[in-house]
Parts: structure tokens; C-alpha cells; sequence
């Protein structure tokens, strides 16, 4: 068994037949570790390889199981604070929730981590701790519905635009902001617009409206907001109909398009496709009831 000095901490090795009095009972394979925030960066790399190798023979539910299960989340939350640091932008006010759902990712990666497979610990449980933080903010900050890859395009601009007012000594450009994350300006401007979707405002704050030294009436944002446009509903019903017309066939969408988008008379249309004037006029009786059906039957 390895000895560990007081400088990394208080070990106390042990072995299977010649326990320590300064350690639990339960303890037999593992060292205990008295303050696990005293351990170097480097130490807990080792002790964690020693720790994962007897967590897969212990029994779960075990005390010496939980031990060391416990003592592999304590001994990692630097990874944890590494991977918050990603996103400090967000506020030191939020930072503690961060670490907490950080702790969960952390968790989980031990719970999955095969050490048989060859892989650092590290470079396992990072992804794992930044896609739980990732999947907290995709989930419970949004005041909006936004796809998930602008969510996180949201990050890479925050972290980019710091990194750039740093260098440029001003607000970086949409061309600069492209050429730093290595994506188009209209990548760029969708990802911008995006993050107005993050917070939102509400309509019952009182607005400042002093006027010099004499103060307004109070009013809130909702006394701005007009009226509704009663043309609205029309916006629903042509895109409703919008697919009801993708469905018909190219002569019925033909006969659409000279009728209404070209205001074409019956007999025009008829010379136009070479049939009479009665027919066409059937043939638009037949589509009209067609997409009035549709229409009714999708609202």
C-alpha cells in the first residue's frame, strides 16, 4: 500500500489484515482519508484510480461502499469548479447553483466510469459535468422555447464577445464575433437574437416617467401595449391554407394561382389551359370545397 505524507493530507494506509485504530471499522482496502481537502490535485488523480479500482468490487449499499463513493465526489469538485468557470458570465449570484448541478454531473460520471476501459477520469467526467450544467440552463432559464443549439451558442458568444472586448478594447462586430467562433454572420445574428429569448421582462413594473423635476402618473409597460389587430386570425388561416394547397395537384394549384393570384376570369382561364369556362368553372367549385373542408376540419 502506498503511504501518503501530511502534506497531501491525513492518509492513514490500511490493508486487509492490519487496520488502522484512526480509521472505521468498515474501511479494509482503502485508505482513510481524514480531510479530503487537503489533497493535492495530483494525489487525488492517484487516490481516485486506487478508490475506482475497489469501488467495483465493493457491494453497493455497503458502508465502505458509500465511503468510497463519497469520497470520490469530494476528492473531484475541482473538476466541478473548472467546469463552472465556464460559466461565470452568467453571475456570481448563480454560481453556487451551478456547482450544485455541476456535483450532479460529477456524480453520475462515477457512477457510469469504467476504469477497465483505459480512459482518465478526467476527460470522462468533464463532458459529463458541462452537459448536466448545459441541460440545467436548457431546461429551467429560457423565459422561451429555443432550440437547443442556439441555447448553446448563446455560451460560445457570451465567452467570445469577453474574449474579444478584452483584445479590441470595444464591442466586437457580428463579422468579428463569425471569425472568432468560426460560423457564418447569419449563424451569428440567429444565435444573438436567440439570446433575447433567455430573460424576459415583465408587463407590471412601473416605467420612469419623470419629466424633468415633475413626475408623471405611474404607468407600466402593459398601458403601451396596442390593442389586438383584428386581421390577426387571418395569419393563422394562411398558413393553414398555405399546406392545404401544397397537397393539391399541379393543375388544380394552376387553376388557383390564375383565379386568385393572377385574377383571371373563368374563360381566360379556360383559354389559357385549353377547356371551357364550364369546366372550369367546376373544376374551381371542387378545389374551393376542397380547402374549405380542410380549412374547417384544422380549426
Amino acid at each position: 500500500m502506498t503511504s501518503f505524507t501530511q502534506s497531501t493530507g491525513t492518509l492513514v494506509p490500511l490493508t486487509a489484515t492490519s487496520p488502522s485504530a484512526q480509521a472505521p471499522s468498515f474501511t479494509r482496502s482503502l485508505p482513510w482519508i481524514e480531510d479530503v481537502a487537503k489533497i493535492a490535485p495530483r494525489d487525488a488523480r492517484a487516490l481516485s484510480k486506487l478508490f475506482f479500482d475497489q469501488l467495483q468490487f465493493l457491494e453497493e449499499g455497503t458502508h465502505e461502499y458509500q465511503y468510497a463513493r463519497n469520497t470520490l465526489i469530494e476528492m473531484n469538485q475541482t473538476l466541478v469548479r473548472f467546469a463552472a468557470s465556464r460559466f461565470r458570465n452568467r453571475g456570481s449570484g448563480e454560481m453556487d447553483d451551478i456547482v450544485q448541478v455541476g456535483t450532479i454531473g460529477l456524480i453520475k460520471a462515477i457512477d457510469r466510469f469504467d476504469l477497465s476501459r483505459g480512459v482518465e477520469f478526467t476527460s470522462f467526467a468533464i463532458p459529463c459535468i458541462v452537459g448536466e450544467i448545459k441541460r440545467y440552463f436548457r431546461d429551467t432559464t429560457w423565459a422561451v422555447h429555443v432550440p437547443r443549439r442556439l441555447q448553446e451558442l448563446r455560451i460560445d458568444l457570451a465567452r467570445a464577445k469577453e474574449e474579444l472586448e478584452s483584445d479590441l478594447g470595444r464591442e466586437p462586430t457580428v463579422r468579428e464575433l463569425a471569425a472568432q467562433l468560426t460560423l457564418s454572420v447569419e449563424e451569428i445574428i440567429d444565435g444573438l437574437v436567440a439570446a433575447n429569448g433567455y430573460t424576459a421582462d415583465s408587463l407590471d413594473p412601473p416605467r420612469d416617467t419623470s419629466d424633468g423635476l415633475v413626475r408623471q402618473r405611474s404607468r407600466t409597460y402593459v398601458d403601451t401595449v396596442g390593442g389586438c389587430d383584428p386581421a390577426i386570425e387571418l395569419v393563422d388561416d394562411f398558413h393553414a391554407l398555405a399546406s392545404l394547397l401544397a397537397h393539391l395537384g399541379e393543375r388544380d394549384r394552376r387553376i388557383i394561382q390564375l383565379r386568385f393570384g393572377q385574377e383571371m376570369t373563368q374563360s381566360e382561364i379556360g383559354h389559357e389551359l385549353g377547356c371551357s369556362q364550364m369546366h372550369i368553372s367546376r373544376l374551381l367549385t371542387r378545389i374551393l370545397a376542397q380547402l374549405r373542408t380542410g380549412m374547417l376540419s384544422d380549426h
